[in-house]
């Protein structure tokens, strides 16, 4: 079924969405949150769109709306009929590239392999990089500090980038607590298992108190997992610290509904968007300084030092949770920031983009 069977259809938007293959990640909430709005957006402006996605996906966002799926073959060549005018890689480095006459959007996440990788290995990610800025027409940040990475790291050619946050994950549906829930005050973090996420520095915070760390997420190392734990067991901590692996969204909504306290230490993010959904329950909010999270968090959030050194970040946890306990810290402009962070408003922007190009 088509929404638009009334039309003679000239101009086609088609969004790539096949990062969705891999659930319980940043890129998947990005596009899920975008398309979901899209489509509503499309309709109300009689704009034909369509959906690059796995197989899984078809219908997610209503049966009225079209899907494109994805097939390896088109890696080497994409297919695009005449109508197809705007494209939106919503990746960096997407290897489904649509033919030269059509006008293509780059959303760029981030240039994490700056701060991730040692220099020797900079130049691969460069090229990938590069390659996507040259053929792009439009291309949007995420946050400034995503811009100011690719200005000063990529040759733009003279196109101007401009920033488009993301919205909040608005989660309405039913909260589930996990089958088996933390036993006493916790401090929470998820995100997937990855050395740039940093959680290794975490369980320090546990040394004096009776605080347990739950994080949460998809397990990409199993070797940083060790780590996290072995640095459990030399602070004397290990009992207390729990890595649960993937969890779904209602259960993850109540960890940040009832943990005491969100931290989030990585020193790699393009946006952050578990900063903002921790934010909407009014939690005390622990960062660390790097890249886009004080940019995000501002002055809702308290951060580590910079270094990470295991005193400070205990003195600085001590101090932000006491300031919270005293009320210091208004959750109420707190939620209020996080709902500010609107996916209807960053659709809108990206439509305006559209738009332009058609």
């Amino acid at each position: 079924m088509n929404i638009f069977a009334d039309q003679f259809i000239i101009n086609m938007i088609v969004v790539d969405c096949e990062r969705m293959k891999y659930p319980n990640t940043g890129l998947f909430a990005f596009c899920d949150n975008l398309s979901r709005c899209l489509v509503d957006l499309s309709s109300k402006e009689r704009v034909d769109m369509e959906f690059f996605v796995p197989s899984n996906i078809e219908g997610r966002w209503g049966n009225g709306v079209k899907y494109r799926p994805v097939h390896d073959i088109y890696k080497l060549w994409l297919p695009c009929t005449s109508d197809v005018k705007v494209w939106h890689t919503t990746q960096n480095t997407s290897p489904y590239c649509p033919p030269a006459r059509v006008k293509r959007v780059l959303t760029m996440h981030d240039l994490n392999f700056l701060y991730e990788l040692p220099l020797s290995k900079h130049a691969r990610y460069m090229r990938k990089f590069q390659d996507s800025i040259d053929r792009a027409d439009r291309i949007v940040a995420i946050s400034r500090s995503t811009k100011r990475d690719i200005e000063e790291n990529l040759n733009l050619s003279g196109k101007s980038i401009e920033v488009i946050y993301n919205g909040l994950n608005f989660f309405d549906g039913e909260i589930v607590p996990p089958q088996v829930k933390p036993d006493g005050k916790f401090i929470f973090s998820v995100g997937t298992i990855l050395r740039k996420k940093n959680f290794h520095v975490l369980p320090r915070l546990l040394k004096g108190n009776d605080y347990r760390l739950v994080i949460a997420g998809n397990i990409s190392s199993n070797s940083y997992c060790a780590e996290i734990l072995e640095q459990a067991r030399q602070w004397g901590v290990e009992s207390r610290v729990t890595i649960t692996g993937p969890v779904s969204e209602p259960v993850k909504q109540w960890y940040l509904q009832n943990c005491d306290a969100f931290v989030f230490p990585s020193i790699a993010e393009g946006f952050g968007l578990p900063v903002i959904e921790a934010m909407r329950y009014g939690k005390p909010i622990f960062l660390s300084d790097h890249t886009s999270l004080p940019e995000i968090g501002g002055d809702k959030a308290f951060y580590f030092d910079h270094f990470f050194d295991p005193d400070a970040m205990r003195a600085r946890f001590e101090e932000g949770m006491k300031i919270y306990a005293d009320g210091g810290v208004d959750a109420d402009a707190m939620r209020a920031y996080a709902e500010s962070f609107s996916w209807e408003n960053t659709s809108r922007l990206y439509m305006d983009i559209y738009k332009e190009l058609l």
